[in-house]
């Protein structure tokens, strides 16, 4: 009898897929909510930008992220799918406590729970899909997963932006928070935890690795330095977009939070989601042939977006301003199946879930830490000279970001098929 793990069938990865999908859809309905509420919450807590700007960034990304790497050496050695569905209790609870929150401190409070319970999402998820699916496949997969983020964003902007309107941003909180609860306990009872090595035949053996040894281990691969930071640039414009375009279409263009949620909800959420998977199978399309298109792919998208931002931010009108964010959000998306995928391809079977949660540590520090706080900070070092209208520059000039993040996917295409190959190699002498 051969030793060689079996993969489950292709229902049951569909099913794991599916659910873990609808996991990281309330990971970004919860996570983002708060971006179609500030308007209110401004309003109603007599908040400044900056402040609005630390509780969708810092406050959210620095508990998040560092908590998300011993989370992560965690489910490297033990059940990873118990930790996800506990992770969603946490977060869930934490959202939907926001809605009593009478001052910043206390919603800042809040906020940090949230960024606690969710760092133990997606490290485990992508080191579980990585057995689910071959390494063919595994961008294709990663991708669908990703598809949480623009899936989570739509239904957090429609729900938040008209249950706001109609009942007040406390609701909210209440209304998307509260059936993760639920969910948790789905995933605890009916999803299967996969063998290590499952999708590849092969085996976890030795000790698991250190975080400090995963850390130097990846940063001694030159594509994952650049496929890194190239993320990192990429998310630090798209956290900032994501976070202030609700309140800069209500200063600007002086719309309503349930019209801006529906445009901008179905914006993020069918292109977005496009972007997703349509870069993840370019990715694997033009990646198989050559490898260094894993990385150009991202690089290619970002340039061709960086005219229709500038368009976005420009505009006379509301309508044409929504129109040019169509190309940008879809292009601005490509990156994420690949890069979550390759740094998988990069490190062995038990570094999987901290390989994975060293990136989101260094996407979400400089991502979804920074975005939003440099765009709020901007926004009121503007303020004296351009009044209503700064958020306006402030977001155009951040824009231009995404040129820094091309240029570092094209650096690591050029050096990924060598480290990939290289840890192949380590892999063949460890098990010989």
């Amino acid at each position: 009898m051969s030793d060689t793990p079996t993969l489950f069938s292709a229902a049951t990865r569909r099913y794991v897929l599916g659910t873990l999908v609808v996991v990281y859809t309330f990971n970004f309905i919860d996570r983002q909510i708060l971006s179609i509420l500030l308007e209110p919450i401004k309003l109603d807590l007599e908040l400044s930008d900056t402040q609005l700007g630390f509780l969708t960034g810092f406050a959210f990304a620095l508990f998040y992220a560092t908590l998300g790497i011993p989370l992560a050496r965690w489910a490297d050695a033990h059940n990873r799918r118990n930790l996800i569905a506990v992770s969603l209790g946490i977060w869930s609870g934490m959202t939907a406590l926001s809605g009593v929150a009478q001052n910043f401190w206390q919603l800042l409070g809040a906020r940090i729970g949230v960024g606690v319970g969710e760092a133990g999402c997606s490290p485990p998820a992508h080191a579980m899909l990585s057995d689910y699916y071959p390494p063919n496949q595994r961008a294709t997969a990663l991708g669908i997963y990703s598809l949480g983020i623009p899936v989570g964003i739509l239904f957090g902007f429609i729900a938040g932006g008209w249950i706001n309107e109609f009942f007040g941003w406390r609701v909210a909180f209440f209304v998307v928070g509260i059936p993760g609860l639920i969910l948790a306990l789905v995933v605890r009872f009916t999803v299967r935890e996969p063998i290590r090595g499952m999708s590849e035949g092969r085996s976890a053996t030795g000790d698991q690795p250190g975080i400090i040894e995963t850390f130097r281990f990846l940063w001694g691969k030159r594509s994952f330095r650049h496929l890194a930071f190239g993320g990192a640039l990429t998310a630090f414009v798209g956290y900032g977009v994501v976070s202030w375009l609700p309140s800069f279409m209500i200063r600007s263009h002086g719309m309503a939070t349930g019209e801006i949620g529906t445009y901008l909800g179905l914006i993020l959420g069918i292109p977005g989601g496009i972007g997703i998977a349509l870069g993840g199978y370019l990715a694997d399309r033009f990646g198989g042939r050559d490898p260094r298109w894993y990385l150009w792919i991202a690089a290619v998208g970002l340039i061709a977006g960086v005219p229709f931002s500038v368009g976005v931010y420009l505009s006379a009108g509301p309508y044409g301003a929504l129109a040019f964010l169509i190309l940008p959000v879809a292009l601005g998306n490509f990156y994420q199946a690949t890069t979550f995928s390759q740094t998988q391809g990069l490190v062995s079977l038990r570094m999987r879930s901290v390989a994975a949660a060293v990136l989101l540590f260094i996407l979400n520090i400089i991502g979804l830490g920074m975005g939003p706080q440099v765009v709020g900070l901007l926004s009121d070092a503007l303020a004296p000279s351009y009044g209503q209208e700064s958020l306006r520059y402030s977001l155009l000039i951040c824009g231009f970001v995404n040129i820094w993040a091309a240029l570092h996917f094209y650096l690591g295409g050029k050096y990924l098929a060598a480290d990939l190959q290289a840890t192949a190699d380590e892999a063949r002498v460890t098990t010989a």
